[in-house]
């Protein structure tokens, strides 16, 4: 007889069901609202409907599932994102790396415990516990802010499968730590067989899947293609959990296999709502572990146990990845990042409770205090995860600066030769194939890096390099800035970028400035800032940057067009020295090619609003090849042609021309990084400023300025340039002190009182107080904020 549903019935799983997916969505819009991320969200989300708290939910093996469905969700979409490649990129890390966190940590934790009189069985299996971080939390958090592919998110992720591997060897010995039989042979047959697994899944499977799919989606029904999917991910995790390997180890393998195809994006797109369902379901499922009577009546118990959980995963973390050979700033973020427990530790204590182990060998006590530390710790992995990055940027600095120090002052002749360059800004991934491109092509250009281990790999390959910070007038000026046709700025964090275009665009008005960005906002405030170009993709962005520098020096745009496809197909291998045998452009580069400058005609510019014939290039030594103005080109314009504010020009000349013609293109707004030497714009006279309202500077704490503390909100004590109002001068522009509120004018004016009053008083920050401009000036350490 079939089963029928009485009308108005509830059957009881859908009650615990929609109190998951309601808690989490209402818990997650206030964490969101807050400022916290969701995933903090879903752990309160579980707390407030677990057995603490409404206790709505009550059958755990229930959550349990859905949970491990979210997780194997989550980890086949990392998968699918990393690729084989970027594993075998890795695979040091990996083996090496991982292999040193999860035995240190291990070691680390028994010899703790011992000290303290723990048994030895239940020291080791605490030390387990200990090693493993959390793979759903850190890859998704590394994804959801685009740092997967970042050496410390690469650090991170290896690491991770390591502990996801040692999860098999873990569960094989935890019944011995119980005091069970499991013989040698035992143990290598497991082991055996899970490798052996996992290569049929990289072999045998990377060979089937990708023209399996090719078949389903050549049925263009998007029904078959997302259950394939689905079917590959659970079959594959099934089949590599019989042989008592990690199911979730198992759904990630499937993703790299997945990721061979060129149906990943597709296969992507059609699992990631369903991934965010379920790995919200997991993260509700690890709220629900945690005894808030517990954790409140032992709160002094388990925050020593959090301290000392956290100070022991930083430290083994960090050495870890600094034995593999990476840089302090990566090991130190790489640390930050899993500096948790993780969820398969749930799994694991769960193994040793059936066998009678106990974390710490507290009976009673252990597991809750084991579980609240965890519990806790996923909880600010969230809210620590921005500071990876910035810890990482203040160790570059630092060390940037430890290696100035001990490197010989920049010899400003070293560079004296350079004319029509490329400055290259930054020696990330995307410079180093720029210039790999540019050194074939016969382009001249210097490197400028704060990477030290970039600058000396630079170096040895015998490239122009410079170590500093390219923000800096200083640096820029040694490189040639002025002499420069162009400047490229391929690696950065937008901070530093935005930074560095506005000090090169105020320095050099004729310099073409080229970026990247993540972000299409991001490129138009670069452009805002003053780059003549902003370039908002990936392998777009380096294809960007070497179709325009080429284009400048003349290349025939058909055959850039050619190597540009040729790339295209080959991705960003094409553009590794050591799988280009020799450089794919080959240009025959004449006078013709480096005695042009394109320059973009800003609003507030000398030039803009006049004619060529009034602005005299024949006596500055210029000439007008064509100008650029809403898509149409006039070539070999007349005298008579009038320049309007966004026309792109360009012009032939020496660099001295256009060094000597810089006033002509330089905006009325350049003085805010600028030298104090720029000569004065049309000043103004008409007092405006409102004395009674307060300034306020939004500094970037990123910036580099280290004299913060000086900044305060101000109210500007006159209404215009003090001292010029007392003398009855001129000014150009104004600048307020973020100390005292004294407002003096800027140095492109006759008198540069701002900067006499730092001079006078040791105030080291001011802020534009121009309308519509807000940032800062820091004047000791040159940024701008």
């Amino acid at each position: 007889m079939p089963f029928v549903l009485a009308a108005g019935a509830v059957p009881p799983f859908l009650v615990e069901v929609v109190a998951i997916v309601m808690a989490a969505a209402v818990v997650a819009y206030v964490s969101q609202r807050l400022g916290l991320v969701p995933i903090v969200g879903f752990l309160l989300a579980g707390v407030l409907i677990g057995p603490s708290g409404l206790r709505l939910v009550r059958d755990p093996e229930l959550i349990d599932a859905a949970a491990e469905v979210g997780v194997l969700l989550l980890l086949f979409t990392i998968g699918i994102e990393f690729s084989l490649d970027k594993l075998a990129r890795i695979k040091r890390l990996i083996f090496v790396g991982g292999g040193v966190q999860v035995g240190l940590t291990t070691a680390l934790v028994a010899g703790l415990c011992l000290a303290f009189g723990v048994g030895w069985r239940p020291a080791v299996f605490t030390g387990f516990l200990v090693a493993l971080s959390s793979t759903a939390i850190v890859t998704k958090l590394l994804g959801d802010r685009g740092e997967t592919g970042t050496d410390a998110g690469q650090g991170a992720v290896g690491l991770l499968i390591f502990q996801d591997l040692a999860v098999i060897l873990m569960v094989l010995l935890v019944p011995a730590l119980g005091g069970g039989d499991v013989t040698g042979g035992e143990l290598a047959i497991a082991l055996g067989t899970a490798a052996a697994i996992i290569v049929f899944v990289l072999v045998v499977a990377r060979r089937l899947l990708p023209p399996l799919l090719e078949h389903v989606a050549r049925t263009c029904s998007p029904e078959l293609f997302l259950l394939t999917i689905i079917a590959i991910c659970f079959g594959t995790a099934y089949a590599v959990g019989l042989a008592g390997v990690s199911i979730s180890l198992g759904a990630f393998l499937a993703g790299l296999v997945v990721s061979q195809s060129r149906f990943s994006e597709h296969a992507l797109s059609e699992i990631l709502p369903l991934q965010i369902l379920f790995s919200a379901t997991f993260f509700v499922s690890v709220g629900l572990l945690l005894d808030v009577g517990f954790f409140v009546r032992n709160l002094g118990l388990v925050l020593g146990a959090l301290v000392a959980v956290v100070a022991i995963k930083l430290l083994t973390t960090f050495v870890a990845v600094r034995v593999v050979g990476r840089a302090t700033p990566v090991a130190a973020a790489s640390a930050l990042w899993l500096a948790q427990v993780g969820e398969f530790s749930f799994v694991l204590e769960r193994s040793g409770r059936e066998v009678g182990l106990t974390p710490l060998g507290m009976d009673g006590v252990g597991a809750p205090l084991f579980i609240a530390a965890t519990v806790v710790s996923m909880a600010l992995t969230p809210l620590a995860a921005p500071w990876a990055g910035r810890l990482a940027g203040r160790l570059r600095e630092r060390g940037a600066g430890r290696d100035a120090a001990a490197t010989p002052p920049p010899d400003p002749e070293a560079f004296a030769d350079l004319e029509n360059h490329v400055i290259v800004a930054g020696y990330g991934a995307a410079a180093r194939r720029l210039v790999h491109v540019l050194d074939g092509s016969g382009i001249p250009f210097a490197i400028v890096t704060l990477s030290p281990d970039g600058a000396r790999e630079a170096e040895a390959e015998g490239r122009r390099v410079l170590r500093g910070d390219y923000a800096k007038r200083h640096i820029l000026g040694t490189v040639g800035l002025d002499r420069a046709k162009m400047m490229v700025v391929p690696d950065d964090t937008p901070g530093m970028t935005h930074r560095v275009v506005s000090v090169a665009r105020a320095l050099s008005p004729t310099v073409r400035i080229v970026a990247t960005a993540t972000t299409m906002e991001e490129a138009e405030e670069l452009v805002e800032a003053g780059a003549d170009r902003a370039i908002a993709t990936d392998l777009e962005a380096v294809l960007g940057l070497f179709d325009d520098v080429l284009r400048r020096y003349q290349v025939e745009p058909a055959e850039i067009l050619r190597h540009e496809e040729a790339l295209r197909r080959g991705s960003y291998q094409a553009f590794d020295g050591g799988v280009m045998d020799r450089p794919s452009v080959r240009c025959e580069l004449d006078d013709d090619c480096f005695s042009t400058r394109t320059v973009t005609i800003r609003e507030g510019a000398a030039a803009a609003g006049k004619t060529l014939a009034d602005l005299d290039l024949d006596r500055r030594l210029l000439h007008a090849v064509q100008i650029d103005r809403a898509g149409e080109t006039l070539r070999e314009p007349g005298g008579a042609a009038a320049l309007a504010p966004g026309d792109v020009v360009l012009f032939g000349g020496t660099p001295q021309a256009f060094v000597d013609a810089a006033d002509l293109f330089r905006t009325s707004d350049a003085s805010a990084p600028a030298p104090p030497d720029l000569p004065a714009m049309p000043a103004q006279t008409a007092p405006w400023i409102d004395t009674s309202a307060p300034v306020h500077l939004d500094a970037d704490p990123d910036a580099g300025c280290t004299h913060l503390d000086h900044v305060h909100d101000v109210t500007p004590g006159t209404q215009g340039c003090q001292e010029c109002l007392e003398a009855g001068d001129r000014w150009v522009h104004l600048r307020v002190c973020m100390e005292c509120g004294h407002v003096g004018c800027c140095d492109s004016s006759p008198n540069k009182h701002a900067t006499e009053h730092y001079h006078a008083t040791g105030h080291p920050v001011a802020r534009s107080i121009e309308p519509s401009e807000t940032w800062g000036w820091c004047y000791e350490d040159e940024v701008m904020l």
